[in-house]
């Protein structure tokens, strides 16, 4: 298998290459005079599967890069190419509603249409992400990355929040990992024209609360489940997110409501100047290096 990577990613896939022994594909992206992409290879893909590590969220040249990768290897005739987009951008946009476009229904299809076989990411946003994939959609899980930090913080008897409905699997998964015997405890979550709120709190929770989501954004939603759970009690949070995005700077008020640490994989990186002592990203490369491995395998049984 050949590993490609888009620059944004390239630290990630060094950790990859060293954890899951592939080799790495070398390509770069470039722009012609009148800013159009244009893709030369320095590796030869034809008869290889090929797995290209790249991002579709924001900024679009990313998107595009990728697109063009993908397709490129195809062209080349590499046997099978595989998109690793560890924060799947898009994914939010699943509810078919009116006059509005549903990205990731177009996302999918943009995928396919550039020849990718298949997409490999990390805790995509919702199962219904998969019913409107036209292309086989793995999401991975990081119950286990987020149980051994628990462990290692001493939280076993914490309560494990979810913010909303949608999150309860996502959290159950944690809990069984971390094997907190403590039940769950949920929120739940509206939209007003002002913003997200939440009116109710379900099951009970005590002093230590972990907060677990899968995106953190402009924090909106975590800051509402924050001020619900501090009124309800709980007096220090921890925040577990799988996509820290970290967009503007509502989300800065998690601080003052009791919110002790973030913590993030690296999944997208970092924003610029968002580095803190109070954020601790956790390393995927274990995690996608050992799924790589298993695919590997299947491959040469």
């Amino acid at each position: 298998m050949l590993l490609f990577a888009l620059p944004v990613h390239e630290r990630l896939a060094a950790a990859l290459g060293d954890l899951a022994r592939v080799e790495r594909g070398r390509a770069s992206i470039g722009r012609f005079a009148n800013q159009e992409l244009h893709v030369e290879l320095d590796t030869v893909p034809a008869g290889r599967d090929c797995l290209v590590l790249g991002a579709v969220a924001p900024p679009d040249a990313d998107l595009l890069a990728t697109l063009l990768l993908c397709h490129t290897l195809a062209k080349e005739g590499a046997r099978r190419v595989t998109a690793l987009l560890p924060y799947l951008g898009y994914a939010r946009h699943d509810r078919d509603e009116p006059l509005r476009s549903r990205a990731a229904a177009w996302l999918g299809a943009v995928l396919r249409a550039s020849a990718v076989a298949d997409v490999v990411a990390l805790d995509v946003h919702s199962p219904l992400v998969h019913e409107l994939f036209p292309i086989p959609l793995r999401s991975l899980s990081p119950a286990r990355l987020f149980a051994d930090t628990l462990a290692a913080l001493g939280l076993a008897e914490a309560t494990i929040v979810a913010p909303d409905a949608g999150a309860l699997e996502r959290c159950e998964a944690v809990r069984r990992a971390a094997g907190i015997a403590r039940p769950l405890a949920h929120l739940t979550k509206g939209r007003t024209p002002e913003g997200v709120s939440h009116s109710r709190l379900h099951g009970v929770v005590g002093r230590r609360v972990v907060l677990v989501d899968d995106i953190l954004d402009t924090g909106g939603t975590l800051v509402s489940a924050c001020e619900a759970l501090r009124g309800a009690g709980a007096e220090e949070i921890v925040a577990m997110v799988t996509h820290g995005l970290f967009t503007g700077a509502r989300w800065e008020r998690l601080w003052s409501l009791g919110v002790t640490r973030i913590y993030c994989t690296d999944s997208t990186p970092l924003p610029e100047g968002r580095a803190s002592a109070r954020i601790v990203v956790l390393p995927v490369a274990p995690l996608l290096a050992a799924h790589l491995g298993e695919t590997i395998g299947e491959g040469a049984r």
